[in-house]
């Protein structure tokens, strides 16, 4: 403590801190006189002593020549092991972490069977680095108490990591005030239903500007009605610190509980925030879209029933497998996804490419296989399936229109993904759709027939037999004109699914619709520059009435239309999208106020549900190899530091090895 005062230097009194009996010995008990008894005190021996020895001891220990040199050399060495010890163990947990490996053995004990990665990984350490090799030493020779390496330690360093990160999602999401809320449902291994929780928000902290989703944890729920939802979700929230009425997106699946106009949670939540704008999940809806086209002919059902067919019969056996891959070198055929409609395409795609091969590995079955139930089946999926042209041109189909839904799927999951680019890829999806509607029929025949040709296979659909009844007496004799089979596969078939797409395209897409027609001028450039006065007043006051909640609006009508009149004339002709319109707004400082939140709030808005969803092959992971008892902070801190690598990786060890320090008096030597 005296080597602190000295180094530091003597604390100052504030005046008020005086009282009139500090120099009442000299004689004086009032303060006229104080400054007599100051400086007869400063002239006398005792304090020019004093001050020399101060002075003496200051410069001792600037030089480290003081008596007691030595035990402070050892404090401070003690000190830097026990740092890189902890550095050490701290970087091993990170390393756990974001690479979810597993902790725990049946073990907590060095050196013995069965104790687990974590401590296997201090025994590696051990044997190179000399830190850890000191460290182990002591703890088997009892030299310490505290060894740091229990699963407690292991929990506290976990937390500790989590809130770090959270710590700085939460410092973004404020600095950029308007955010959007992410969330989807899933039961764990425990059975125990788990929400995922994730954050949208523009981060204009950093240059180029980018729009960033964040992963903020688990929350176990037990009422999955609307209600219990929305509760959960504002119990998060005001936990973090966040305000409700920032929120300014909500996205969700499209479950009945999250998406339900009357009780459903974003409806809940446009009652207490107007300007909380829904968006139902886009792949979801692609996913729905699929389902309602597979389901709108019987004929379709049959379709995926011989797909599903093919790959169980060789599936079941490995000595079938081994006559698939012999005949057919390249794709294996894979099963039907029962939830991921788009994922099918790579089902399709291995019989698409390959139905020549997989016809005569087929044909192989129904003559060698002494079982009479695989011979019949690899017979009538060989005869009556696969060598059938309406089955050929139904590949054709279905390989053409899924992958096209794939592509657009995997565009929509990015992370980044903005709402004005879904926008324009989900026009192209429809573009396509109406397109292949008028053509596509004509070219899956070619495609089909070249297949056929192949297979030896005559490229005609099968007539059907014509059932005639006894005519009444008045009823005229003449039959009418007979539907060609073609003709009727086009119709009933071919065009029935298109409709059905197109029908369900734009009802499960409806509110991207109304988000065009909200902010399209905000994206579509061209729309902006060509937009007369009238029309751009217009949106300027519909968009200023969107953002109002009661008496408060985020924008101001007219201050907005005579930014956006102003900036699509000084927009530089590289901009393509959104986010290059905010990056501009940021270059020339303050030019644009009402423009710039505009363009924040639209590119808040969410497009997709598919982090929340990534989070639950975390959740997964986790959950097979770990306790299923275990902590709920455990369990969401060990997926933060999976799935936010980037912000896990730019942590300081050296404040998270003060904070842990601190926390415990047992850590004194850290003091």
């Amino acid at each position: 403590m005296t080597n602190f005062i000295v180094e530091r230097g003597p604390k100052r009194v504030i005046k008020d801190e005086f009282t009139r009996d500090a120099f009442a010995e000299g004689g004086f008990n009032d303060w006229h006189n104080i400054s007599d008894r100051l400086k007869s005190h400063e002239q006398s021996t005792q304090h020019i002593e004093s001050i020399a020895s101060w002075v003496e001891l200051e410069k001792r220990l600037k030089m480290k020549l003081t008596i007691d040199a030595s035990l402070e050399e050892q404090i401070n060495q003690e000190k830097k092991h026990w740092k890189q010890v902890l550095e050490r163990i701290l970087a091993i947990v990170k390393r756990f972490g974001q690479n979810n490996l597993a902790f725990r053995g049946d073990r907590e004990k060095l050196y013995e069977k069965n104790n687990g990665n974590f401590l296997q990984i201090i025994e590696l350490l051990a044997e190179f680095d000399s830190t850890m090799q000191e460290h182990v030493r002591r703890i088997l020779r009892g030299e310490t108490h505290y060894h740091y390496l229990s699963h407690k330690i292991q929990n506290e360093m976990i937390q500790l990591l989590a809130a770090e990160v959270k710590s700085s999602i939460i410092s973004r999401i404020k600095e950029a005030k308007y955010f959007s809320v992410i969330l989807d449902c899933t039961p764990d291994a425990s059975n125990d239903e788990q929400m995922s929780l994730v954050l949208r928000c523009v981060n204009v902290s950093e240059s180029p500007i980018f729009v960033d989703e964040y992963f903020l944890g688990f929350i176990k729920v037990h009422d999955t009605s609307g209600l219990g939802l929305l509760n959960e979700l504002l119990d998060a929230l005001n936990i973090l610190g966040l305000d409700v009425d920032n929120i300014r997106g909500q996205g969700y699946d499209n479950g009945s509980n999250m998406r339900a106009k009357n009780k459903g949670v974003q409806t809940r939540l446009l009652e207490m925030n107007p300007r909380a704008f829904y968006t139902p999940c886009a792949c979801h809806s692609l996913n729905l879209l699929l389902s309602d086209m597979a389901h709108c002919c019987p004929k379709v059902v049959s379709f995926f029933g011989v797909v599903q067919r093919i790959y169980s019969l060789f599936s079941a056996s490995t000595k079938r497998w081994k006559v698939f891959t012999d005949h057919v070198p390249g794709l294996t055929v894979k099963p039907l996804s029962e939830t991921r409609w788009e994922s099918r395409v790579d089902s399709v795609k291995a019989i698409r490419f390959q139905a020549p091969q997989i016809k005569e590995a087929l044909d192989y079955l129904a003559e060698s296989n002494e079982d009479a139930k695989t011979r019949s089946g690899a017979e009538t999926l060989a005869t009556y399936n696969i060598h059938n042209f309406e089955f050929l041109v139904s590949m054709v189909i279905w390989y053409d229109l899924l992958f096209a839904v794939n592509i657009a799927r995997k565009i929509l999951q990015n992370e980044d993904m903005q709402i004005d680019v879904a926008i324009k890829e989900l026009k192209i999806l429809l573009s396509f759709l109406q397109k292949y509607r008028e053509t596509g029929f004509e070219n899956a025949l070619t495609k089909a027939t070249e297949i056929a040709s192949m297979m030896e296979v005559e490229p005609v659909f099968i007539e059907k037999r014509k059932v005639y009844r006894k005519k009444q007496f008045d009823e005229s004799v003449n039959e009418g004109v007979t539907q060609l089979a073609a003709e009727s596969f086009k119709i009933d078939y071919f065009l029935c699914i298109i409709d059905q797409a197109i029908s369900s395209f734009k009802t499960r897409f409806e509110q991207f619709q109304n988000f065009e027609e909200n902010f399209g001028l905000l994206f579509d450039f061209e729309k902006l520059k060509s937009a007369d006065d009238d029309t751009l007043r217009n949106f300027c006051i519909n968009l200023t009435n969107l953002m109002k909640h009661g008496e408060i609006s985020d924008l101001d009508n007219d201050d907005l239309y005579q930014e956006l009149y102003m900036l699509r004339q000084s927009l530089p002709k590289e901009t393509k999208r959104a986010i290059d319109v905010l990056s501009y707004i940021k270059e020339v400082d303050g030019s644009y106020p009402n423009a710039w939140i505009a363009y924040r709030i639209f590119l808040t808005i969410p497009v997709t549900v598919a982090h929340a969803e990534q989070s639950f092959s975390k959740l997964t992971l986790i959950k097979s190899y770990l306790r299923s008892t275990m902590s709920q902070e455990r369990l969401s801190g060990l997926a933060m530091l999976s799935i936010e690598n980037d912000l896990v990786a730019k942590l300081d060890y050296a404040n998270l090895i003060n904070t842990f320090a601190s926390k415990n008096a047992r850590r004194i030597i850290f003091k």
